[in-house]
This record gives structure tokens, C-alpha cells and sequence, in this order.
């Protein structure tokens, strides 16, 4: 027996069913993994699309293919000692997930937040490895971070925890190695002080970071592309049907960079977003959040750190409602509309909210988060015929303009606004072509969760073969 032939569960990789090969390497994955939910979920819902193309692609199979596509090529983890304004030590956990760099070097955000754990961290990189190699850009997969929470901190306190971060993390990371980018908890404060402390250590000015200020190496449009870019493709689904946003009412979860831009986009469309939420609760005005109310929120999140019930003070027309733990749903999505941007976390639509979109009238999802629907919910969407833009393609223009900044420092060169929006909108349209078209390829036609999943991993699955055995 050769050394790609190993037993497999019920078989060996080159003689069992391609079905039977991707139940055998998600049992592996929850197996080797255990207490990681969040890198069960995405491997399953990965590699359960993939299963008509190991039957056309058996060479796959062999080179066990799917066994390393699922484990990361490094793992980096580190203490983080820092001292607060009260001259107190703490100490937080440090991590750089490197997944995947078979199409380019590593590239994925890093997040704050005390949720952080290797678990989360996993999903997230090895998500970033399909969305960003359907960007049609050259760049890997990963994803890092720490459990240290921003919120409440004071600048010179994040700014010292910023800096033992990267005093480790420095040493990992290259603008040819490994770039990372802002993520939940990381915003422009975070990564100047991170780039500002990796220039000291190394001693050179490189585009090692994304969402950079603009005045030193950043691109126009970063900090709004994740949530147009998912308006350009939630546009792109309903033109394939004839239809546009116009008139159309969207919910939106959230209310930081993502939610408050694709408000911003579904308004530029003609659409009218009725819903923001928050750690706290959810406001719903019925009115629409228009450009004055959304110029409110930007004021209230960015600069004085609100909390969005202070919305439902200044603007009569809305109602607030605070999170209760004792519902089994979030009532942002059992307001009646017509489509959904989910904008705030993992796992935010379970399979009760699902059903109330459906029964709301909500005929397009098309998720702004990360992995914001539970695999129940999916299913709900898929067999109701929602239109249903997954994550890995829909908020894929975030890591989309990080590569066009990557691009800009590597020509030491920067582009207009309306240039990178423009390259942006047309990555969008490609990374909607590639899901349609390979749905309809591999017989799942509309079936956008199937075409992003196959077309994300076609790429990387190639490039590892024509690499050899690394």
C-alpha cells in the first residue's frame, strides 16, 4: 500500500466513495479537534459541497487532498503581558493561525475580542482560504488575534497591549510571509499602533498590515468595501432574477464598520434599511435609517462609543428592543422585509430566525459576518429558495480591497476612490459570475453556497497539486 493509500475509515482514500471520504475527514477533523464547534461547522459546510467534484476529481482524493486542506499549515500561539493605566500586569493569549498559502501569502484579520479561542480563530482562517482565493487575488488564508477586549480600554492601554502583541507576532509576519488586516475589536486606532511597533522592531517601511491610514500607505474605500462589496453581490443576485434593490426593505444586524456600510450602499441602491443592533439590543424603525440617521449612528459607534439605544431617543420613529436571553430568536429577523444582511457575528441566525425571515418575506440573504447562519438555517434558505449569498463570497470585498492596498504599497503608488471602488464593484461581479457559473457546472444551478465552496477550493486544490507534497 503506498503511502497515499492509508486506511481511511471505510476504506482507503482512493477506494471509498467520495461521499464516504468527506465523512471520514470531517470525523477526523471533530476528532483532532475537539471543544472547536466553529471549525466543525465550517469544515462541514465546506466540505459537504465538495463531494461532485472528488467524484469528477479522483487525483483528490489520492493526494489526500482534503486531509491537509484542513489543517493549518502553522499555528502560532503567545502570551501577551501588558501593563494597565493603574500599573497593574495583565496577561492575554496571542494567536496567528498561517491556514493556507498555496495561491499567496497568508492574509486574514486580527481580532479582539474575549470570545477569542483557537476554535473560532480555525473557522475563520480556514474560511478566509476559499473567500480569498475567489477574489480572483493572489493571497493565502489566515486569521489571528487575542481574548484581550478593547472595549472601555483607554488609548495608552491599548496601545501598550497592542505592542507586546506585535513584539511576538513580528516575527511571523511579512508583506511576502503574512499580512494581516483589522477585524472585530481592530480598527484604524489598533493598527497604527500594531504598524507602528513593527516598524521599530524591523526597521522598514512595507505594506505588512491592511487598513492603514491614509496617509500612510492605506487605500480609499478599506474601511467601507466589506459592507458594499456585500450590497454588490446581494445586487448582482437579484439582477440574475431581473430584479434590483430598489423600493426593496433590508434588515440589518450590527452596527459597527459593516452594518453602518452597507447601509450606506443599500441606500445609494435605492433600498431602505429598517434595523441596527448592538451587544444590548436591536432598534427597528420603520421609517428607514436614512442618510442623516445614519450619519448619527457613524458619530454615535465611531467616536463616542455608544450603544444604539440611544437611537430610539433621538429618532421617535424607532422602537428599541434589549437582548433577552430567555428567546430562543433574535427579533431583528421577525420584522417583515424583503432582504436580510446579517453584519454582526458568527451563529446570529439560528434555525427559529430563519423561519421567521421566511415567513416575513425575506427573499435574499447575503451575509455581511462571518458564518452568521447556523447549518439549520442554511438548510431553511436553500429549501425555500432564498437567495442565499454565503459569507466567503458576499463580504469577500473587505480581504478584496486589503489586496488592492497590498497592491497600492507594493507600487508605492495610490489609487482614487472612485478607481478602487470601481475594481471593487468588478471583483464583486467576477466572485458572483465564478458562484453561478459553478453551481451550474457541478448541477446545483442558484445554489450560491454550493458554486462559492467549489469555486474557492478549485483554485487552492490545484495550485497544491502543481506544488507537490508541502
Amino acid at each position: 500500500m503506498s503511502g497515499m493509500d492509508v486506511a481511511v475509515g471505510k476504506g482507503t482514500s482512493k477506494t471509498m466513495s467520495a461521499k464516504d471520504y468527506v465523512s471520514s475527514v470531517i470525523d477526523g477533523v471533530i476528532a483532532k479537534n475537539p471543544a472547536e464547534p466553529e471549525f466543525h461547522q465550517a469544515t462541514r459546510e465546506v466540505l459537504g459541497s465538495l463531494v461532485p467534484v472528488l467524484d469528477r476529481h479522483p487525483e483528490y482524493k489520492a493526494a489526500r487532498l482534503l486531509e491537509r486542506i484542513v489543517e493549518p499549515e502553522r499555528v502560532i500561539m503567545f502570551r501577551v503581558p501588558w501593563q494597565d493605566d493603574r500599573g497593574e500586569v495583565q496577561v492575554n493569549r496571542g494567536f496567528r493561525i498561517e491556514m493556507n498559502s498555496a495561491i499567496g501569502p497568508y492574509k486574514g484579520g486580527l481580532r479582539f475580542h474575549p470570545s477569542v479561542n483557537l476554535g473560532i480563530l480555525k473557522f475563520l482562517a480556514f474560511e478566509q482560504v476559499f473567500k480569498n482565493s475567489l477574489t480572483t487575488l493572489p493571497m493565502g488564508g489566515g486569521k489571528g488575534g487575542s481574548d484581550f477586549d478593547p472595549k472601555g480600554k483607554s488609548d495608552n492601554e491599548v496601545m501598550r497591549f497592542t505592542q507586546s502583541f506585535m513584539t511576538e507576532l513580528f516575527r511571523h509576519i511579512g508583506p511576502d510571509t503574512d499580512v494581516p488586516a483589522g477585524d472585530i475589536g481592530v480598527g484604524g486606532r489598533e493598527i497604527g499602533f500594531l504598524f507602528g511597533q513593527y516598524k521599530r522592531l524591523r526597521n522598514e517601511f512595507t505594506g505588512v498590515l491592511t487598513g492603514k491610514g491614509l496617509g500612510w500607505g492605506g487605500s480609499l474605500i478599506r474601511p467601507e468595501a466589506t459592507g458594499y462589496g456585500t450590497v454588490y453581490f446581494a445586487a448582482e443576485m437579484l439582477k440574475a432574477k431581473g430584479l434590483s434593490l430598489e423600493g426593496k426593505t433590508c434588515l440589518v444586524s450590527g452596527s459597527g464598520n459593516v452594518s453602518q456600510y452597507t447601509v450606506e450602499k443599500v441606500l445609494d441602491l435605492g433600498g431602505k434599511p429598517v434595523t441596527l443592533s448592538d451587544s444590548g439590543g436591536m432598534i427597528y424603525d420603520p421609517a428607514g435609517i436614512d442618510r442623516e440617521k445614519l450619519a448619527f449612528v457613524m458619530d454615535l459607534k465611531n467616536a463616542r462609543r455608544g450603544r444604539i439605544s440611544e437611537y430610539a431617543t433621538k429618532f421617535t420613529t424607532a422602537k428599541y428592543v434589549p437582548v433577552d436571553s430567555k428567546l430562543d430568536y433574535n427579533p431583528l429577523w421577525d420584522v417583515k422585509a424583503d432582504c436580510a444582511f446579517p453584519s454582526a457575528t458568527q451563529n446570529e441566525i439560528n434555525a427559529k430566525d430563519a423561519a421567521n425571515l421566511v415567513k416575513n418575506g425575506v427573499s435574499l440573504v447575503a451575509e455581511g459576518a462571518n458564518m452568521p447562519s447556523t447549518l439549520d438555517a442554511i438548510k431553511i434558505y436553500l429549501d425555500a429558495g432564498i437567495l442565499y449569498g454565503p459569507a466567503k463570497a458576499a463580504n469577500a470585498g473587505g480581504v478584496a480591497t486589503s489586496g488592492l492596498e497590498m497592491s497600492q504599497n507594493s507600487m508605492r503608488l495610490s489609487w482614487t476612490r472612485e478607481e478602487v471602488d470601481q475594481r471593487l464593484h468588478n471583483i464583486m461581479i467576477a466572485i458572483h459570475r465564478n458562484c453561478f457559473d459553478t453551481a451550474e457546472k457541478y448541477g446545483t444551478p442558484g445554489n450560491y453556497l454550493n458554486g462559492a465552496n467549489i469555486g474557492g477550493f478549485l483554485k487552492v486544490a490545484n495550485a497544491m497539486m502543481d506544488q507537490g507534497l508541502v
